[in-house]
C-alpha cells in the first residue's frame, strides 16, 4: 500500500461521512474521483495518486457509500452529486482545483464542471458516464432496475461469493491475474460487495439507477457539452465494453478545446490495467492546464 493511505482523515460533508486521504505539499491541488459499484479510492488510484503527488496537492476520497464513507441515507442521484461537490471543495477549503475523475466519477466531475467552472481548473474524465442517449438493452435494463430488491439481492450476492469477484476482475482487467497488485485489487472489491450488504446498500450506485429511463437516458451530459469551458482531456480504454468510442470522440468535438486520448491494452478502469501510461497522460496534461504557482 503507498503511503498516501497510510493516513486518512474523516470529514462530514453534505450532512454524511466522507474519508479523505491527502498527499503533496506544494503545487496545484488535483481532487481524484472513482467510480461506482466495488470502486474504492485505495483500489482505483493505488498506482495514480502518490506518483501525482510529487507535483501537486493531491486530494483523494471514498465517495459516499463507498469505502470508509458511510452510512449514507436517502437517495445520492446525479443531483445530489453537483452539490455534493459543491459542499466536498469547501470542506477540503478548495475555491479551484482540477478533478480527475473515472466512470461514475468522471461522469459527476463533467456535471460539476458544466455547472461551476469558476471552481474547476482543469478536468480528466476517464471513461465518464452519463454520456449518450442510449445504453445497449436500454429498457431491459431499465425493468431490471426497477425490480423490487433486484439492487439490494446484488449486493448480497456478491458479498458472499467473493469468487464471483475475483472472476469478474479477472475477465474485466486486459491482463487479468497477471496485472499489478492483482491480489489487493481482488481483496478490496471483495470488501466492499461485504461492506455494501452489511450496510442494506443496493448493488449500484443510485448515480446509475436514477440515469436510466425504459427507452433513452435520463441523464445525458452530452447536449450540454458545447458549454464545458473548463480545459478537457477525455481517457478511454481501447478495450472498454462500457462506454463507447462513439460516445466519447462525439464529447470530444461537442466540448470546445478539448480532445481524445485512447489507452492501447487498457479496458474500463485504465488505472488498473496501464497505471504508468495513464499517469504520464495525466502529468502532460496537468503541467500544460494549470498555473504551477501554489
Amino acid at each position: 500500500m503507498t503511503d498516501l493511505f497510510d493516513t486518512r482523515t474523516d470529514l462530514t460533508v453534505s450532512g454524511g461521512p466522507v474519508r479523505l486521504y491527502r498527499a503533496g505539499e506544494s503545487g496545484p491541488p488535483v481532487l481524484l474521483l472513482h467510480g461506482a459499484m466495488l470502486d474504492t479510492a485505495q483500489g482505483v488510484w493505488r498506482r495514480v495518486a502518490q506518483a501525482l503527488a510529487a507535483d501537486y496537492r493531491v486530494h483523494v476520497i471514498d465517495l459516499p457509500r463507498h469505502g470508509g464513507s458511510r452510512p449514507w441515507r436517502g437517495v445520492l442521484d446525479d443531483a445530489f452529486y453537483r452539490h455534493f461537490l459543491d459542499d466536498l471543495l469547501d470542506a477540503l477549503d478548495l475555491p479551484r482545483t482540477a478533478i480527475i475523475g473515472l466512470s461514475m466519477g468522471g461522469g459527476i466531475a463533467t456535471g460539476y464542471a458544466l455547472d461551476h467552472p469558476e471552481r474547476v481548473s482543469s478536468l480528466i474524465a476517464v471513461g465518464p458516464g452519463g454520456i449518450g442517449a442510449r445504453r445497449p438493452a436500454q429498457l431491459l435494463t431499465w425493468l431490471f432496475l426497477r425490480t423490487p430488491g433486484a439492487m439490494r439481492l446484488t449486493s448480497r450476492y456478491l458479498a458472499r461469493r467473493p469468487e464471483l469477484v475475483r472472476r469478474s476482475m479477472t475477465t474485466s482487467l486486459t491482463a487479468g491475474a497477471d496485472t499489478p497488485d492483482f491480489e489487493d485489487i481482488v481483496r478490496l472489491a471483495v470488501e466492499e460487495a461485504r461492506a455494501k450488504d452489511a450496510h442494506g446498500e443496493p448493488g449500484l450506485d443510485d448515480w446509475q439507477t436514477r440515469a436510466y429511463g425504459p427507452f433513452s437516458m435520463r441523464l445525458n451530459l452530452l447536449p450540454d457539452l458545447p458549454r464545458l469551458t473548463v480545459p478537457t482531456l477525455w481517457v478511454r480504454g481501447d478495450q472498454d465494453t462500457l462506454v463507447g468510442e462513439a460516445e466519447l470522440s462525439a464529447a470530444a468535438a461537442a466540448a470546445p478545446g478539448s480532445r481524445l486520448v485512447t489507452v492501447a491494452g487498457a479496458g474500463h478502469i485504465v488505472t488498473y490495467d496501464q497505471p504508468e501510461e495513464f499517469t504520464r497522460l495525466a502529468r502532460e496534461f496537468l503541467a500544460a492546464t494549470l498555473d504551477p504557482r501554489p
